[in-house]
C-alpha cells in the first residue's frame, strides 16, 4: 500500500476551514485523513514537506475543448463541430480527444487536474461531453463521467453556420424549433419503447435503435444535464422556457448576460458556468462581458463555475480569471469554490473531486502560496495520489512524470 503524507502546509479543503500547518494523508490514491501537525503518520509514509505552501484540491475546468480543438494544429486538430447536421446528439467528444495534446500539461501547470470536454457550439444540438482527468494513460483511463451532458447552442453561432449554408435553422426561432422538434421525437421514441415493454413478452416487437434519440432520451429522463451554450439574456430566457417545457436538468454555459436574469436562474437552481472572461467583445452577444459578472451572479444566489472555454483562453489562466473576478467584487471563498467544488457538483463528480475530503481521490496541488496571487505557482501536483508534476526552480521548468 502506497502512503504519502503532505505536511506543514496551509491546507485549504474548500468545503471546510483551512488548517494551518496541517497534514493530508494519502493511501492507495485516496485521501485517508486530514488534520493538524499532530496527526499520527504511518511509519512507512513518504513525507512531502509543504511548510510555507498552500495545499488545495485540483481545479476543474467545467467547459472547454481540450483535446478536440488542438492548439497549433489547424484543421487537422479541430474536431469540435460536426457541421453536417443541426442535430448531432449521438456524437461524442470522447471519440475525438487527443490525450497527448500540450494543453493537458498546460492545465496541470495552472492547477487544473480535471476537465469537462464539450463539442462546439456550431449546431443547435452538438453532442455529448465527457468529464475526465488531465493525466493518466488513455482517454478511457481518465474518464470520470461519460456522457457528462449534451451540448446545445442558442444564439448567433448555429444561425450563422446554417444560415451561411442556406439551411435551417437560420434564425433564433428556427434554432429553438429544431431543439424542440428533436425532443418531441425523443419523447415519442421513449413512448414506443415503453409501450412495447408493457406488452406480454410474446407480443413485443423490437424498436429500431436510434442513437440520436437514445442520447436525447437520457436528457429527458434526467440522467444527464442539458449543457446550453448561451450568452444573451433573451436567449437564456428561451433556454429556461424549453427546459420548463421538457423538464430536463439545465446548465448554462457562458452566460455573459446571465446577471440580467439572475433572479430567474436562482429561483430554478440553474447553475452558470461563466466565461471566458479574458476575451474582447468580438461579437454582439459579448457586449456586456465583464469581470464583475461572476460576483453579480453569486450575490444573486446563482451557483457559478468559471471557464476559460479553452483554447479561447489558455486553460492555465483559469485561476487568473478568478483572481480578477475577485478584484471586481467576487467573494474570495466563492472564487475558490467556482474552481473546485461547484464545477464538481455541476458535472456530477463531486463524490470524487472538488474538495480535500476523506475518501475522495487524492487529486491535489501544492502551491507556492495563495493561488489567487498571480505571482504564485503550482510546485507539485498529484493525481490519484501519484506525483505527476514538480516545478524545478533551478531550470525554471516543470517536470512531468513519465
Amino acid at each position: 500500500m502506497t502512503v504519502t503524507a503532505i505536511v506543514g502546509g496551509r491546507i485549504v479543503p474548500v468545503d471546510g476551514e483551512p488548517i494551518e500547518g496541517g497534514t493530508v494523508l494519502i493511501e492507495d490514491g485516496r485521501i485517508s485523513a486530514l488534520g493538524d501537525r499532530d496527526l499520527p503518520l504511518p511509519e512507512d509514509a513518504e513525507v512531502v514537506d509543504a511548510a510555507g505552501k498552500w495545499v488545495l484540491p485540483g481545479f476543474i475546468e467545467a467547459h472547454g475543448h481540450l483535446g478536440v480543438y488542438e492548439e497549433g494544429e489547424g484543421w487537422a486538430g479541430n474536431d469540435t463541430n460536426e457541421l453536417t447536421d443541426p442535430v448531432t446528439a449521438h456524437v461524442r467528444a470522447l471519440d475525438a480527444i487527443n490525450p497527448d495534446e500540450q494543453g493537458w500539461r498546460d492545465a496541470i501547470i495552472g492547477g487544473v487536474l480535471a476537465v469537462n470536454v464539450n463539442p462546439g457550439s456550431g449546431n443547435p444540438i452538438g453532442g455529448q461531453s465527457v468529464a475526465l482527468k488531465c493525466w493518466g494513460g488513455t482517454v478511457d483511463d481518465r474518464v470520470l463521467r461519460e456522457p457528462a451532458g449534451i451540448k446545445s447552442a442558442l444564439g448567433e453561432n448555429p444561425k450563422r453556420v446554417y444560415g451561411d449554408q442556406k439551411k435551417s435553422p437560420s434564425t433564433r426561432l428556427g434554432t429553438a424549433a429544431v431543439i424542440r422538434g428533436a425532443f418531441v421525437e425523443a419523447h415519442n421514441y421513449l413512448a414506443r419503447i415503453e409501450a412495447e415493454a408493457a406488452k406480454p413478452a410474446e407480443e413485443r416487437k423490437p424498436v429500431e435503435r436510434d442513437l440520436k434519440l437514445e442520447a436525447l432520451g437520457r436528457v429527458l429522463r434526467r440522467e444527464i444535464p442539458w449543457r446550453q451554450h448561451v450568452h444573451r439574456a433573451d436567449d437564456i430566457a428561451t433556454a429556461l422556457r424549453i427546459a420548463d417545457e421538457f423538464g430536463y436538468e439545465l446548465v448554462i454555459d457562458h452566460g455573459t448576460e446571465a446577471h440580467l436574469v439572475a433572479d430567474k436562474l436562482a429561483a430554478r437552481g440553474v447553475p452558470v458556468i461563466i466565461g471566458p472572461l479574458f476575451t474582447s467583445r468580438s461579437k454582439v452577444e459579448l457586449r456586456n462581458r465583464s469581470l464583475a459578472n461572476p460576483g453579480r451572479l453569486a450575490r444573486a444566489g446563482v451557483t457559478i463555475a468559471i471557464t476559460t472555454d479553452h483554447p479561447v483562453v489558455p486553460i492555465n489562466f483559469l485561476v487568473h480569471q478568478a483572481t480578477l473576478a475577485v478584484k471586481e467584487g467576487l467573494d474570495r471563498e466563492t472564487a475558490l469554490r467556482a474552481l473546485t467544488v461547484n464545477p464538481a457538483r455541476i458535472l456530477g463528480i463531486d463524490h470524487r473531486l472538488g474538495s480535500l475530503t476523506v475518501g475522495k481521490d487524492a487529486d491535489l496541488c501544492v502551491w507556492s502560496g495563495d493561488p489567487l496571487d498571480v505571482m504564485q505557482r503550482v510546485e507539485r501536483a498529484f493525481v490519484d495520489g501519484r506525483e505527476i508534476y514538480v516545478y524545478d526552480y533551478a531550470s525554471a521548468e516543470g517536470v512531468f512524470a513519465r
